[in-house]
C-alpha cells in the first residue's frame, strides 16, 4: 500500500488542506482541528449545523492562519493564540481552549450571520481519546471528534461510488487524513497497527459518519440523504448504532517525523 493522500482540517468543520507532507503530532497532524468555531456558551459547531462552513478555507501562511469565504476579506490570524483561556464543549468532552478574539468573531459573524467565536486548542491541557477503545495506551487529541487521524482507502470509496444510485462522490466528503491506495476494499477494517516510515498508528475504532457526508465540499450545500442511505444497507454497527466508513487511528511512535505522499505503508 502506498499513502495516497494527506489531508489537514485546521479549524474543525471548515475547509481541509492537501499536503505533500505533514509532520506528526501525539495528537495527530500537525495543526490538524487545531481552531474550532463554539457558541457563546462554548459549544462546538459544525457542518451538521451550518453545512455552509465548508466554504470558509484556512490556510497556514507561517506566522499567520489565514481565512478565505465568499464575498469577505482574507483575515489572517496568528498561530500562537494569545487571548483568554475559555472552557469549550465537543460532545461530552470538556476540552481547554484560548479565544482568538472579537475581530475573528466579527468576520465570523458577517460570513455564517451567527454569532460565533473561534478557539485555539490550548496545548496546556491536553485532552485524551476515549479509553474504552484505546485500551492501555494513552492517546491524545486536539478538537476532532475523539481520535487523532482518520483513515480511509481509496478503493473503499471507489466501491461505495459502484454502489450509489446517483453521481460517484469524492474523497472530501468523508474528510479523511490519510488516504491509502493499493488496498482492498475495506481493508482499513481489518488493520491492527500500520507503519508508515518511522510512524506507527494503531487502528482503534470505526468511524460512524453522520449528514456531514451528505454535503458538498465545494458549495456547502446538503444533497438527499446519499451516501448514508446506501451505505446502511450494507455497513450498520449495531453495536455504535451508526453506518461506518473509515477507521480512526491513534500515534504509538514518530512524533516528530513527516509523512510524505507516496510513502509505503506496511501492516504489523
Amino acid at each position: 500500500m502506498q499513502l495516497a493522500a494527506i489531508n489537514i482540517y485546521p479549524i474543525k468543520s471548515c475547509a481541509g488542506i492537501s499536503l505533500a507532507s505533514s509532520r506528526v503530532m501525539c495528537t495527530g497532524l500537525e495543526w490538524d482541528r487545531h481552531w474550532m468555531l463554539v457558541r457563546d456558551d462554548g459549544r462546538f459547531v459544525t457542518q451538521r449545523e451550518l453545512p455552509m462552513l465548508a466554504t470558509i478555507v484556512p490556510r497556514i501562511v507561517p506566522p499567520s492562519l489565514v481565512l478565505s469565504a465568499p464575498g469577505e476579506q482574507p483575515l489572517s490570524i496568528p498561530l500562537s493564540a494569545a487571548g483568554g483561556a475559555r472552557s469549550v464543549t465537543v460532545w461530552r468532552d470538556r476540552v481547554g481552549g484560548i479565544d482568538c478574539g472579537d475581530a475573528v468573531a466579527a468576520w465570523l459573524s458577517a460570513v455564517t450571520r451567527e454569532s460565533l467565536r473561534l478557539v485555539a486548542f490550548d496545548p496546556a491541557l491536553p485532552r485524551a481519546s476515549n479509553p474504552v477503545f484505546t485500551g492501555a495506551v494513552t492517546a491524545f487529541t486536539e478538537f476532532s471528534d475523539g481520535y487523532a487521524i482518520l483513515l480511509l482507502s481509496e478503493t473503499s470509496l471507489e466501491d461505495l461510488n459502484g454502489r450509489l444510485p446517483g453521481q460517484p462522490l469524492e474523497m472530501a466528503q468523508f474528510r479523511p487524513n490519510l488516504v491509502l491506495s493499493d488496498a482492498s476494499a475495506y481493508a482499513e477494517d481489518k488493520f491492527s497497527e500500520l507503519r508508515i516510515g518511522a510512524v506507527t498508528l494503531r487502528v482503534v475504532k470505526p468511524c460512524t459518519r453522520c449528514k456531514i457526508t451528505t454535503i458538498d465540499q465545494r458549495s456547502g450545500i446538503q444533497h438527499g440523504d446519499e451516501p448514508l442511505r446506501t451505505l446502511r444497507g450494507y455497513r450498520y454497527d449495531r453495536q455504535l448504532n451508526g453506518v461506518t466508513f473509515g477507521q480512526n487511528a491513534i500515534v504509538l511512535n514518530g512524533v516528530g517525523q513527516e509523512l510524505k505522499v507516496g510513502m509505503a505503508v506496511h501492516t504489523c
